[in-house]
């Protein structure tokens, strides 16, 4: 049975447990003690053990500085120079000393990197490399992907990172089913502004491993101006699903001598239908409150039947919008059916 530690030293162990700051592993000279202290600087007190062999570090000293609890080991072969917690950054740094020169972050936190997802601070870094890379997972901190497409999928950026069009590629194959990959490719291709001919080329040059098909109609939906997963998720459940006409997407509109964009309409089947999907829970913007009501003004005054639908219809009961949507239609003179869905009541 261990003995008690005294006050004191229970003081000094809590203070090695929580040092955030790097620790010198012995006497350097200046030329190796300037490219330790730039080291530090640039890999957020991070370094691997080829960085270490580099600065004549050996393995005995590092084994000193483990059993002191000054420095700790992060990930095989990658040492932490101080025992407080990790940042993102060098979590990130880690996860790239660990897979070697050629790592480039991916999928999530490539997502995160280009802003096309929140950030995360405690997710796994993920991360691609070359099929000549001995590099394997290490939970919970990384998660190790390969590609035969590597050279073509990195930009050069710091840290480097796969591509836009290639980060949304790799999220949408690595969902669970066909419809769950467009609704992904459609959701981080708008939210992070990707040209659709970027994806376009991208999907010729990399073919996907699966959901091919089902990320050609998310392209053509996103070509035909499908700007949001909201958008998305109309087109493919409630439109296709049921067989409806084909609607033009953001459809201009002058109001007030500005021009404002509805996100559905039917004017090309000959009905001024208008469809307008909203994924905001409420508008707490006066401007925005006050543009919605202009623009509802100015479709009363043209005559022109307006229904409105946020998330939760949508994404909850696409058949329902589809009657209601089919009902103004066959108003309006349209006879086409109306198909059930998988999802519709008998």
């Amino acid at each position: 049975m261990g003995r008690c530690r005294s006050g004191a030293e229970r003081a000094t162990v809590v203070g090695m447990i929580e040092d955030h700051r790097p620790r010198l592993p012995c006497a350097l000279e200046s030329s190796r003690a300037d490219a330790w202290q730039q080291l530090i600087r640039d890999q957020h007190g991070l370094l691997d053990t080829d960085q270490l062999r580099l600065l004549d570090i050996g393995p005995g000293v590092v084994a000193a500085n483990l059993e002191a609890q000054r420095w700790r080991r992060v990930l095989p072969r990658v040492y932490a120079t101080f025992t407080g917690p990790l940042i993102r950054e060098a979590r990130i740094t880690g996860a790239l000393l660990y897979g070697g020169p050629q790592a480039v972050l991916s999928h999530t936190t490539a997502a995160e990197e280009w802003r096309m997802l929140a950030l995360d601070p405690l997710a796994p870094v993920h991360i691609t490399v070359p099929y000549s890379c001995s590099a394997v997972s290490q939970p919970p901190l990384v998660v190790v992907h390969r590609s035969r497409s590597f050279p073509q999928l990195i930009v050069a950026t710091d840290p480097p990172r796969t591509s836009k069009a290639d980060t949304v590629l790799d999220l949408a194959t690595s969902e669970p089913d066909a419809r769950a990959g467009m609704r992904r490719f459609v959701a981080l291709a708008t939210r992070g502004r990707v040209p659709v001919r970027e994806l376009q080329w991208r999907l010729q040059e990399r073919r996907p491993r699966r959901y091919g098909a089902a990320l050609a109609d998310a392209l053509r939906l996103l070509a035909d101006g499908v700007q949001s997963a909201l958008e998305q998720r109309y087109a493919c459940d409630v439109e296709v699903a049921h067989a409806l006409p084909t609607a033009q997407r953001q459809q201009p509109f002058v109001v007030d001598g500005r021009t404002l964009w509805e996100d559905v309409g039917y004017d090309l089947i000959g009905i001024p239908l208008t469809i307008r999907l909203d994924g905001r829970a409420f508008h707490d913007a006066p401007e925005v409150a006050f543009r919605d009501r202009r623009r509802d003004n100015a479709a009363e005054l043209a005559a022109r039947p307006r229904l409105v639908y946020g998330w939760d219809e949508v994404t909850r009961d696409p058949c329902g919008v589809a009657a209601e949507v089919v009902a103004i239609l066959r108003r309006a003179g349209w006879h086409g059916p109306l198909r059930q869905c998988g999802s519709c009541a008998p």
